[in-house]
């Protein structure tokens, strides 16, 4: 017996080499099987796969992807921290998976590792009735009345920040860390004004921060690492808007006017409990507050990059800048010191048009992640296993079927041509399906917004160097200089602003 353990104790090192090669063996074996015949690396680094070049360099690995798939077969395979992934660079394939998300196909995740890093109460999960009742409740968010609210909030914020920019900074400045902050305060006065004191404002920053950072790194949900840090960020976050859930219903019941986003959508649901009905489903307060979330994430983010390439493409494109000026000329004078009106708003059309290319051309969310509920026969030859990260190109779906889709041309969109009713399925930008973004005219409006007050009261040149309008990850996309440029008023006297 003694003889025995000790052989076992001599022999422990090489069974545990064995079975370590044995699984590592079955992995390979097992990313190989799911690969098929898709294009795609032939052997992946045990565990953590890709993961080190996703991270280290994100364009350039999604290039890669994006190559792989050509044009046919519209698809390439990777594997990425124990997770096997399939990229969709084919626009009607694409299609396939935003139509087919349902609890038997394909879940919208928003985020690689999007369920641990957001939580538990998230819009972006949900599914059927559920999904529909809490997009009826947000519908009041985004009627005329609540826009032309968020309209002149925005407008009151951005004149701030530009000013600013002008005043404290005479040489060039990288635009990309205090568009951020602009987008940060815009969607915390919009989203939930009243209800945040200064020092809750200065926390979420900070926790927003991190979680931005934990976006770009790898998925270690342990103690010390970013990804675990960026989650518990998140959870004080939602925290945060559930509070300021509880204080707007609180306001509303007492028969206030909304100011916000969240009294929008508070005083409905207010009204039908004040009529003695039962509190309508998901609309408790930690509820609102990880919806309140989602809609941060998928505002502020992509806000920024949005601002940032319509800077860019304003710069590159005299021409298109000088048609900007003169129709907002035309529409609204700094010298009113009057707010851009929304009937004002809806005549910009050249300008929403830029806006709308801007999208296009630099969709600011690339892609669209995924999570096959089973396995799905995407193609003829081709089938999705379960489990499979999938990630439809919005990029790419942006370059297909446009009149020279690599041209910068907002006249695309004009009345004339109406590129975005004959190409509409290639304009995935803002989703497409029962997941379609709830927010797109609000975004659309901040983007027309800025580009005319911008535009208008400032005078600006591109420090440009070799690569400054490369694309990197941050996690949405923005030029690589950050858009370094050189500001300078353009007119006598900023304009005195304020709400009626």
């Amino acid at each position: 017996m003694v003889i025995s353990v000790s052989i076992l104790a001599s022999l422990a090192p090489y069974i545990l080499v064995s079975a370590l090669l044995l699984f590592l063996l079955l992995e390979q074996l097992s990313y190989l099987r799911k690969k098929g015949n898709l294009p795609g690396p032939f052997f992946v680094l045990p565990m953590i796969g890709n993961a080190v070049s996703v991270v280290r360099d994100p364009t350039s690995f999604w290039y890669k992807q994006s190559a792989l798939a050509g044009n046919s077969p519209g698809l390439s395979a990777n594997y990425l921290v124990g997770r096997f992934i399939v990229y969709i660079r084919d626009t009607e394939l694409s299609h396939q998976i935003f139509t087919n998300v349902r609890p038997d196909a394909f879940h919208f995740v928003g985020h690689p590792f999007g369920k641990k890093l957001f939580g538990d109460h998230n819009f972006i999960y949900m599914f059927g009735d559920d999904h529909k009742s809490v997009r009826r409740q947000i519908a009041p968010n985004f009627t005329p009345k609540a826009l032309s609210t968020y309209s002149e909030l925005m407008q009151l914020i951005i004149l701030r920040h530009l000013r600013q920019w002008e005043e404290s900074f005479p040489g060039p400045l990288s635009l990309r860390n205090l568009v951020r902050e602009l987008n940060l305060e815009t969607s915390q006065t919009v989203f939930v004004g009243p209800y945040l004191d200064k020092e809750a404002r200065d926390r979420f920053r900070t926790d927003y921060n991190i979680f931005n950072v934990g976006t770009m790194t790898l998925p270690f949900d342990l103690p010390g690492f970013a990804f675990h840090e960026a989650r518990l960020a998140v959870k004080r976050l939602a925290n945060i808007l559930a509070v300021c859930a509880g204080k707007s219903k609180a306001r509303m019941a007492a028969g206030e006017e909304p100011t916000c986003l969240i009294d929008f959508w508070m005083q409905p649901i207010v009204a039908e409990i004040g009529s003695g009905n039962p509190a309508p489903p998901h609309s408790r307060d930690e509820e609102i507050g990880g919806f309140l979330f989602d809609f941060l994430f998928a505002a502020q983010d992509a806000s920024t990059s949005s601002l940032l390439w319509a800077v860019a493409q304003l710069d590159s494109d005299p021409e298109v800048l000088s048609r900007v000026r003169e129709e907002v000329r035309r529409i609204w004078s700094p010298e009113s010191n009057a707010l851009i009106t929304v009937d004002q708003l809806a005549e910009m059309k050249y300008t929403l048009s830029v806006a709308r290319e801007v999208v296009r051309y630099r969709p600011p969310a690339t892609m669209v992640p995924h999570v096959a509920a089973k396995d799905f026969p995407l193609t003829k030859s081709y089938t999705i296993p379960k489990g499979t990260i999938v990630f439809p190109s919005v990029f790419d779906s942006s370059f297909q079927g446009f009149t020279e889709p690599d041209r910068f041309d907002p006249d695309r969109f004009s009345e004339t041509r109406k590129e975005d009713q004959l190409f509409k399925r290639n304009f995935l930008a803002f989703g497409t399906g029962a997941h379609q973004c709830v927010g797109q005219r609000y975004a659309l409006n901040h983007l027309v917004l800025f580009i005319a007050m911008f535009s208008t009261l400032l005078d600006f040149k591109r420090l440009r160097s070799d690569g400054c309008d490369d694309i990197v990850y941050c996690p949405t996309i923005s030029p690589k200089d950050g858009c370094t440029v050189f500001l300078s008023r353009r007119v006598a006297a900023y304009p005195e602003l304020s709400l009626h």
